[in-house]
């Protein structure tokens, strides 16, 4: 079996301190401990399996990369793509029946109204993200909620994403505020003193709130918030208390160990993107190895079907949703060194799966190209 791992080079974030390490590698090194997990269960049953990585740099076109992986008979690709580079990979005529495993953007509208039929979704979008942290407030009782969001077109998802799970869950958005970041060196610029002043003037007049809620997925303000509101409260979302499907602090469900071994063979921490590229390799092994078939007519039938499963160290197996092919999954809710607690929460209930209570259930979805 030969997976191709598709993606581009794209600029990463700056992180807002010197906390957090630049990695360049994301993605590829858990699809890369992925392959070699599958390599040492194929051994033992007589298959093989290799990787073809193509990753190209940002203002490249993706499209003639894609199509010599295409013709060259790859079905099976992990995409480390942003939405406009993964429609336009799943669109080409070529790859109409290819599985694509897209592992990099949680864009809700990829999963509803830029759904298509050969795209798989590995991370939770923001929408899976935003009910995982709103039941949990709910649980704790925080029901009135402050929002402040970023300019930028992801911070306004997520922003919308945390507006619909309030209506949701019983959440009351009690104020908002958006904040306009001034650019300039992210690290220099901005002294304690300055920041101990503004943030407590940005969440002043936002109403008898329990909890800001922060939408910052550039890392503007985001952290300043932490210690510095106006009024003594918790701050969640994209900072401080966040919903994510991996993170290093997290240990149950024999986590430990994965988290080791891949220390051991990268020399870094796990990252989501990470986790999610070994994820994509791992559903492809187990799907081989259960149809014992690189068909992938025969492979995409047993992924949407009730008797797929891929271990996840989450203490369940973890299956995808036929009407938008994302993958089912709990959500770790995290603080910056400690596992919260783990969603959905006990008490939100679901007729078939509990994990379907987080992000868009089969009558919300406005995905056109099902099954």
């Amino acid at each position: 079996m030969t997976i191709a791992y598709l993606g581009k080079s794209y600029a990463e974030v700056e992180p807002l301190s010197l906390v957090d390490k630049i990695y360049t590698d994301k993605g590829i090194q858990g699809a890369r401990v992925g392959l070699s997990e599958d390599v040492r269960t194929g051994r033992l049953i007589g298959q093989n399996y290799r990787m073809i990585e193509a990753i190209i740099p940002e203002t490249d076109d993706i499209k003639p990369k894609a199509l010599d992986l295409l013709r060259s008979g790859v079905s099976l690709i992990v995409a480390d793509l942003e939405p406009k580079d993964l429609l336009a990979v799943a669109d080409l005529p070529e790859a109409q029946h290819a599985i694509i495993f897209s592992i990099r953007s949680n864009d809700v509208r990829l999963r509803n109204e830029d759904c298509r039929k050969n795209v798989f979704h590995i991370p939770p979008d923001w929408a899976m993200r935003a009910d995982a942290l709103a039941q949990y407030l709910i649980w704790k009782r925080w029901r009135n909620w402050a929002l402040i969001s970023g300019e930028a077109p992801m911070d306004k998802d997520y922003a919308d994403a945390i507006r619909r799970a309030a209506k949701r869950f019983g959440g009351r958005i009690v104020g908002e505020k958006t904040y306009k970041f001034a650019a300039g060196s992210r690290r220099t610029d901005t002294g304690h003193q300055q920041v101990q002043k503004q943030m407590p003037l940005l969440t002043q007049g936002l109403g008898d709130y329990d909890v800001v809620i922060v939408a910052d997925l550039g890392e503007s303000f985001g952290d300043y918030l932490l210690f510095n509101t106006y009024e003594p409260r918790p701050v969640a979302g994209t900072q401080g208390l966040k919903a994510v499907s991996w993170h290093r602090s997290y240990e149950e469900a024999a986590a430990t160990q994965m988290q080791h071994r891949f220390e051991r063979k990268v020399g870094r921490i796990m990252t989501e993107r990470d986790y999610s590229g070994w994820l994509a390799v791992r559903a492809f092994g187990e799907a081989v190895t259960r149809t014992g078939s690189i068909d992938p007519i025969v492979l995409r039938k047993y992924l949407l079907s009730d008797r797929f499963e891929v271990a996840g160290f989450k203490s369940q197996g973890m299956n995808f949703r036929r009407w938008d092919r994302q993958l089912r999954q709990p959500i770790l809710l995290v603080g910056p060194r400690a596992l919260v607690s783990v969603s959905p929460q006990e008490g939100f209930l679901h007729p078939k799966y509990l994990t379907d209570t987080l992000g868009y259930d089969e009558p919300e979805s406005k995905c056109q190209q099902r099954n």
